[in-house]
């Protein structure tokens, strides 16, 4: 159902089935819809990068998961946010007919972008870590880095890496990625 309204403020409920009639992506803040810009080429190649090396992991390891994108993770009341790319456990889908949105993830990726830069580094670190995603990676092509972030004791630890340095990820140890093949995508 196509809906257009001048309504600023949005329940969780209403922010699942809210449709302005385009192909637009919103994620919700403090009940406001936030627009997704679209990706440029470099972060849609950084996502198919890693959603094709995080699958390859998931396929080796025999592992109940999925890579995703363009799926949201709730994190309070009147928050969503749809990062990049989610690895997910595919037991977390109990109905494919209904709004993509789960309450945890166990990767969440967000590929920085200048519109994005605090909402990436700040608010999502915080969202995150409360509603318990084990694992964040912020990929900034611009700082030409890659962050992760490690959920201990409710908090996130994090590590950076640059250039040819190997990523190490608690929840894919032997995936072997450098920063450099990331950001070439």
């Amino acid at each position: 159902m196509t809906q257009t309204t001048t309504k600023t403020k949005f329940t969780f409920e209403e922010y699942l089935i809210y449709d302005d009639g385009t192909d637009n992506r919103y994620e919700l803040e403090d009940g406001e819809l936030i627009l997704m810009n679209p990706p440029t080429f470099d972060h849609a190649l950084i996502i198919r990068f890693l959603t094709n090396n995080f699958e390859a992991e998931i396929t080796r390891l025999n592992l109940p998961w999925l890579t995703l994108q363009g799926i949201g993770v709730r994190t309070s009341i009147a928050r969503s946010r749809i990062p990049d790319i989610s690895v997910i456990n595919r037991e977390q889908i109990i109905r494919r007919d209904i709004s993509a949105i789960l309450e945890l993830a166990i990767i969440a990726v967000e590929i920085v972008s200048p519109e994005s830069r605090t909402r990436d580094y700040r608010f999502k670190r915080s969202e995150y870590s409360v509603v318990g995603i084990p694992e964040y990676w912020i990929v900034d092509p611009v700082g030409q880095k890659v962050t992760i972030l490690t959920l201990v004791e409710g908090f996130y630890e994090q590590v950076e890496f640059r250039g040819n340095e190997i990523i190490v990820s608690q929840t894919f140890p032997e995936l072997g990625l450098t920063v450099e093949q990331v950001l070439q995508g």
